[in-house]
């Protein structure tokens, strides 16, 4: 079986030895994703709905990138550093996903990269 290496400009560059996506057997695999800026590098956490927003939108370039869209994704894992951030994050990921959302599964962790409070992976298919 063989694998397509995505990339975009238009998200983060992989902060270590991992690729944005890997594509293989008409899947398309999206590594953890947080709220830099691809702009600018930079961190946007001025709160958890513009974090949950960037991390959304990083997502979506990859997407993009591969010929996909939101609609496309089968499966997302979310990891958040408080579990009291659920309802939050929840709501600005719920503007993403208007009909048929994908599965998910939502889990409090005890540190993400970079200090962030959410990250996020999905699988999609085409």
């Amino acid at each position: 079986m063989s694998k397509n290496i995505v990339f975009s400009q238009n998200a983060p560059e992989p902060i270590g030895p991992y690729s944005q996506a890997v594509e293989s057997g008409g899947l398309l695999f999206i590594s953890g994703q947080i709220a830099i800026d691809p702009a600018n590098g930079e961190m946007k956490m001025e709160n958890i709905q513009d974090e949950t927003r960037q991390v959304m939108e990083n997502l979506g370039a990859i997407l993009d990138q591969a010929g996909y869209g939101y609609e496309n994704i089968l499966k997302c894992s979310i990891f958040l550093s408080d579990m009291n951030l659920f309802a939050s994050v929840n709501e600005i990921y719920g503007e993403y996903f208007q009909q048929d959302p994908p599965a998910r599964e939502t889990v409090a962790v005890a540190g993400l990269p970079k200090g962030v409070n959410v990250e996020i992976s999905c699988i999609a298919s085409k």
